[in-house]
């Protein structure tokens, strides 16, 4: 391998790598570092409505920019980081956060794990209660009829 194909591979390698990174656009940062910091952090904590799993500093998706502008329009007009997230959720639902919060219905959501865990080993619990109180086989004496009938298959077969 020649070492332009290296070179070219590691360059290659290091953009994957940091484009999550890139997300975020000079032009979408805040000349303030504050506040550019306090958007960064709040970012972290806001789901990409397009990508779900990422957020929305390391999507590139129009979504996620127009909510990343949104977070530093909102901190450069005065908003507490508190404010600006209760805004992001009021104006596209809960689900734009990355953690959830435990209020209202999402308790049961948090709890659901937990309670079928505890019902599935209830359950397992009964059922292999009953498997050991039930008779086995084996240990049933076969019936008068059942011993001729064997006595008459064994005699056939001797």
């Amino acid at each position: 391998m020649s070492g332009a194909m290296i070179r070219a591979g590691l360059t290659a390698l290091l953009l994957a790598v940091a484009a999550p990174s890139l997300a975020v656009l000079p032009d979408e940062m805040l000349a303030d570092p504050k506040l550019e910091a306090r958007a960064r952090e709040i970012s972290k904590g806001l789901r990409c409505l397009v990508c779900r799993n990422e957020n929305i500093d390391e999507s590139n998706a129009d979504l996620a920019r127009d909510l990343r502008i949104l977070v530093r329009d909102r901190l450069s007009a005065g908003d507490s980081d508190r404010q600006v997230v209760d805004y992001v959720v009021d104006r596209y639902g809960e689900y734009v956060l990355l953690s959830p919060t435990t209020k209202g219905a999402n308790w049961l959501l948090w709890a659901a794990g937990p309670l079928m865990l505890l019902m599935g080993g209830g359950l397992a619990w009964v059922y292999l209660r009953g498997r050991s109180r039930a008779p086995h086989p084996q240990d049933a004496a076969l019936t008068e009829e059942e011993q001729e009938r064997l006595r008459r298959i064994l005699d056939q077969e001797g």
